[in-house]
Parts: C-alpha cells; sequence; structure tokens
C-alpha cells in the first residue's frame, strides 16, 4: 500500500506519537538528573568511585528487570497497560529519590525509576511502531528520541538553575520529576489500544475503527488484512522463541545494535559531564553550565535525524555515527591529556553526532527488523542488553577514568570501529518497508 492511496490523520498520529513518547521524556530526565545532582549526592552520601559507578548504574539494573516486566504486562493486557505501569512508576521513583534519607534508600528508588525506564524505552518505540504508517513510521519512532533529549535539556536546565539552592538541591533536581510523569499518566488514559495488540487478542472490530481513524476505511481494510496474515495466535510472552534458528539472525542483529549504542561509549559523557570537566579545571557551575550546552546540542540534532531518517536512510546514518565517533573520541583523549579547554568542542560534537545517528536509528531499527510473531519478546531482549550494557559503561566508566584518565577514550574508539564493521556486514536498509513487508528480510530460512 502507497501513502499516495490514503488520507491519513496526520495530526492524529503525530498526538499520539508525542503522548506515547513523553515515556521517553521521563527516560530523558531520569537518565540526566544524575549529572547534575552526582557532585551533591557524592558530598551527602561520602560515595567513592565504586558507588559513583553502582549509583549512576543502578538505573540500568532496574530498566532490565522493567523490559521483562513489560514483555508480559503488555502482551497479557495490551499496550496501553504497559505504559500506564511505567508513568506510575515515574511519579513514585521521582518521590522517594527526592526523600531518600539514605544512600541505600536513594538507591532503591533509583532502580524503581530504572523499572518505569526500560518499560518506557521498549513500549514508547514499539507502540508508535505498530501505530505509524510505513512511510512517516522512522519520524514517529523518532519522536521517542526527540522527547529522550527534550527531556535531558530541560532536566540540565533545571539542574543549573538549582545548583546555588544549598546542600539539599539535589532534592529538588529528583522531586520535579514528578510533574511530567504526573501528566504522562493523564495522556496515556487517552492513547487508543495498537491495533495489532486488538487483532492478536481478537478484537477486530476495535482495531479497524482505530485504523480507519488514522486512515481512512481502504488503509483499515488494507492494514487488516495485512496483519491477519502475519499476527501470531499465542498472545503469552515466550522468550524461548527468539532463540528459534529460523529468527535468530534478526535477534542477533538487534542485540548487537542495542549493545554497541551504549558501549560506543557516548553516555559516559551525558552521565559524567562534571568528572570530565573537573579533570581539567572547569569550577562546579562551569559543569553544570556545560550539561546545559550538551543537552541544547543533543536536541538540535536529533531533530535533523528525525528529517533524515526516512531520507536518507537507516544504514548511512548508522556508518556515519560509528566511523565519526571513533575519530573524536581520539581527537578527545588527546585534548584531555593535554587538559585543553578546547576539548569540550570536540565533546559538543561527538554529542551531535550521536544524536543524528546512533541515539534515534538504533530504536528505529529495533522495533522495526522483528518478525510480529516475536516481535514483543525480541524487543524486550534486545532492549535488555542495552541497559545491561549501559550499566557496563556507567559502573566501570569512574574506575577506568580513575586509573586510564584521557586514555579511556580509546578504549570507545575501539568499540566504535567493531561497531562499524558490524553495522556494515549485518545491517541491511528498512525505510519505507511495513513491519509485514519485512518478515523474513532480516530472518534467516
Amino acid at each position: 500500500m502507497t501513502a499516495a492511496n490514503h488520507q491519513f490523520n496526520t495530526r492524529y498520529i503525530i498526538s499520539i506519537s508525542f503522548i506515547s513518547a513523553l515515556g521517553g521524556y521521563l527516560f530523558g530526565f531520569d537518565f540526566a538528573v544524575i549529572s547534575g545532582a552526582l557532585p551533591f549526592l557524592k558530598e551527602q552520601f561520602g560515595l567513592n568511585e565504586y558507588w559513583e559507578g553502582f549509583t549512576t548504574g543502578c538505573l540500568a539494573l532496574g530498566a532490565i528487570a522493567g523490559c521483562l516486566v513489560a514483555g508480559w504486562v503488555t502482551e497479557k493486557y495490551g499496550r496501553r497497560p504497559g505504559l500506564l505501569t511505567a508513568a506510575s512508576l515515574f511519579t513514585f521513583s521521582s518521590i522517594a529519590m527526592a526523600m531518600a534519607p539514605s544512600r541505600d534508600i536513594f538507591i532503591i528508588a533509583r532502580f524503581f525509576a530504572g523499572v518505569g525506564v526500560g518499560m518506557a524505552s521498549m513500549l514508547s518505540p514499539l507502540y508508535i511502531a505498530e501505530i505509524a504508517p510505513a512511510h512517516i513510521r522512522g519520524r514517529m519512532v523518532a519522536i521517542n528520541q526527540l522527547t529522550i533529549v527534550i527531556g535531558i535539556l530541560i532536566t540540565n536546565l533545571v539542574n543549573y538553575s538549582l545548583r546555588n539552592n544549598g546542600t539539599d538541591a539535589w532534592r529538588w533536581m529528583f522531586g520535579l520529576g514528578a510533574v511530567p510523569s504526573t501528566l504522562f499518566i493523564l495522556g496515556v488514559l487517552w492513547l487508543p489500544e495498537s491495533p495489532r495488540w486488538l487483532m492478536q487478542a481478537g478484537r477486530q472490530v476495535k482495531a479497524q475503527k482505530i485504523l480507519k481513524k488514522i486512515g481512512g476505511e481502504i488503509y483499515a481494510k488494507e492494514s487488516l488484512s495485512s496483519i491477519s496474515k502475519n499476527i501470531s495466535a499465542v498472545t503469552k510472552v515466550k522468550y524461548s522463541v527468539v532463540f528459534e534458528k529460523a529468527v535468530l539472525p534478526a535477534v542477533l542483529i538487534g542485540i548487537g545494535l542495542a549493545v554497541f549504542q551504549q558501549l560506543c561509549g557516548i553516555n559516559v559523557v551525558f552521565n559524567y559531564t562534571a568528572v570530565l570537566f573537573e579533570s581539567i579545571g572547569f569550577s562546579k557551575d562551569d559543569q553544570l553550565l556545560q550539561t546545559v550546552f550538551i543537552g541544547g546540542i543533543n536536541l538540535v540534532f536529533t531533530l535533523l535525524a528525525i528529517l533524515l531518517v526516512d531520507k536518507i536512510g537507516r544504514k548511512p546514518l548508522m556508518l556515519a555515527g560509528a566511523g565519526g565517533l571513533a575519530i573524536l573520541y581520539i581527537i578527545i583523549s588527546v585534548l584531555l591529556g593535554t587538559k585543553s579547554a578546547s576539548v569540550s568542542w570536540f565533546l559538543l560534537a561527538a554529542i551531535g553526532l550521536y544524536a543524528t545517528s546512533l541515539a534515534p536509528v538504533t530504536w528505529v531499527l529495533i522495533s522495526e527488523i522483528f518478525p510480529n510473531k516475536i516481535r514483543i519478546a525480541a524487543t524486550a531482549v534486545a532492549v535488555l542488553c542495552l541497559w545491561a550494557a549501559y550499566f557496563i559503561l556507567t559502573f566501570t566508566f569512574p574506575i577506568l577514568y580513575s586509573r586510564l584518565q584521557d586514555k579511556t577514550f580509546y578504549i570507545y574508539a575501539g568499540i566504535c570501529l567493531i561497531g562499524l564493521l558490524f553495522i556494515w556486514l549485518k545491517v541491511k536498509e528498512t525505510k519505507g518497508k511495513t513491519l509485514e513487508e519485512m518478515e523474513g528480510f532480516f530472518t534467516g530460512h
């Protein structure tokens, strides 16, 4: 089916995508808030390099649990209840972190924030991919990345504005997360259920009604026919199916992309901005100001990615990101070694390149490449691996940096070269194809 044959309700599609993607905003909040709060937390709880890494990385441990919970909840009860559960966890954890009386209570609360992040990181792009028509799916899924970076930027601005509010400034940094999470709850209550899930649950009439609202009568009829041919009748998530020979190639590619997006190293710039800039002599105020610049660059280049992902395609952007980061990391390592303030320009360039390529496009590909019958289970496994890689990255960085200093970035440059080779050999272009057309595209036969 082609876009020209249908009258799409673009405003409705964008509204659905943005509300679903508010999960990405809260993902961005919990991801970024630690960067501004970490100098305060180190003083409050006396964190050494190991506890600094664990306090930052425990979000990922919760996210791993969130991926597993999301797969079960969303397959049994629907995509919408899964998003609602994530939104509720965001609200609870924001308040709990703000009120935490000790390091251990704070870490437990941050773990539960991670559960919400894990659920949202899996469900928001999955839901958008199932709702959006093929010709704009890449842009709509990339909205999830846009809301993540908006969350990062606004959180960095709030952190910077609270920097002089005394030793308890960090409590306000975390507590204010309850505001957008409450708005997310209200938004999810308005969302329609995924037509693909409704078809899987045997509720064809409701699915048809939603598809008709999205693209009209003919689009609804064609979509129902296409979904019916490919959808699995089994409603229970079975993680064992992702290891079947026929689908394993697609699953391994998804896992490889997810792990590379994290181990490429860019998130140490987001989470440990203060550590990096403290090492070259920046004051605490200047460290927090750098987080604002990083958030702004991240937002601008994510907007660029949304314009490019359905024009240039997925694979060229991924290749440019992997190769470009390898080069930038080598320059960054040299400049950090000489304690040059100009390293900030190259760190910002690395953020911009990542925001245009690996950050949004990885989520787009993960939402696209798995066959319908294993999409939930395979997406959960891939995103689980992504969060495991994030934990490894954020936990090990303070330890590595205390020993290797600037040479740490040579490790990330090497990982980027391996990622470049992986993308070149294994990833195929998916732009413009429906989810049903991609059945068998990445799988074995």
